[in-house]
């Protein structure tokens, strides 16, 4: 599915940047570390509430037909043609504990499908940006850099990443062991960086259940425009109406074994 004019996107990718910019402002402006226990279970703090609060505004300012879903504050207008998904803080956890894995993450999706990604890690200076039909790009203190996932001769060699052994359900946890048996080696606890890092050649596969729609939207076109693959666990490509289960990889034949694995252990 084609956007209706690059025109549009070049916008969108410009307006994505000053969303991270507002993001990145507030990060760097708070001290304060408190954090509680949503009802799900997960941490959340101010500082995700008044990140979203205002990327939200953002938004809905510039473009009041979009709609907007982020975790904190839910969805509006989930329906519309064009859907702005966002994670204030993924990675709260990490966050909380200073360890700089976290990130914002933006994405949007037309009629339901991820054509702008965005993974901002602010703690290590590196923004990933993905748009549809164009090379992933990695920008950092050293400038831009255009990304590209890496060949990977068989799952036996292959480096994986799993966000959370935690996350996966009881029934997912015989997958999470058979890729533990099979794969060369793994890697816990990178939450988005895990994709950003296998857009750019250093993984191989990355492994996610128990996740949510704005932990991944912002990764389709990301992989993607890095010559990978990503989908759900039944190879379904990742859309708004996916589940919470995610398998991405660099090399689209380790892509295609580890479903095979996945279908024989599920």
């Amino acid at each position: 599915m084609a956007l209706q004019t690059g025109q549009h996107l070049d916008e969108w990718l410009e307006f994505a940047k000053g969303l991270v910019a507002e993001s990145r402002k507030l990060l760097a402006s708070r001290s304060d570390w408190r954090s509680r226990f949503k009802l799900d279970r997960t941490l959340v703090t101010q500082l995700d509430l008044d990140i979203e609060r205002r990327l939200v505004e953002r938004i809905l300012q510039r473009y009041p037909d979009h709609g907007v879903l982020g975790e904190e504050f839910g969805a509006r207008a989930r329906d519309a043609e064009w859907l702005w998904v966002l994670d204030p803080i993924d990675g709260t956890a990490s966050f909380m504990a200073g360890m700089p894995v976290y990130g914002t993450l933006i994405a949007l999706l037309h009629q339901g499908v991820p054509v702008l990604g965005v993974i901002d890690q602010p703690a290590t200076d590196e923004c990933w940006i993905g748009c549809q039909g164009r090379p992933t790009q990695l920008f950092n203190r050293d400038g831009r850099h255009q990304c590209r996932t890496r060949a990977c001769a068989d799952l036996a060699q292959a480096f994986v990443s799993v966000s959370s052994p935690d996350f996966f359900q009881p029934d997912e946890q015989p997958v999470l062991q058979g890729f533990r048996q099979r794969s060369g080696w793994r890697v816990y606890g990178g939450a988005c960086r895990s994709y950003g890092l296998l857009a750019s050649g250093r993984t191989d596969l990355a492994l996610d259940a128990g996740l949510k729609l704005y932990d991944y939207a912002a990764m389709r076109p990301i992989v993607e425009g890095a010559g990978g693959m990503i989908s759900d666990w039944e190879g379904r490509p990742i859309t708004l109406d996916s589940d919470s289960r995610v398998l991405a990889a660099g090399d689209p034949a380790r892509h295609r074994e580890a479903l095979e694995l996945i279908q024989q252990l599920a």
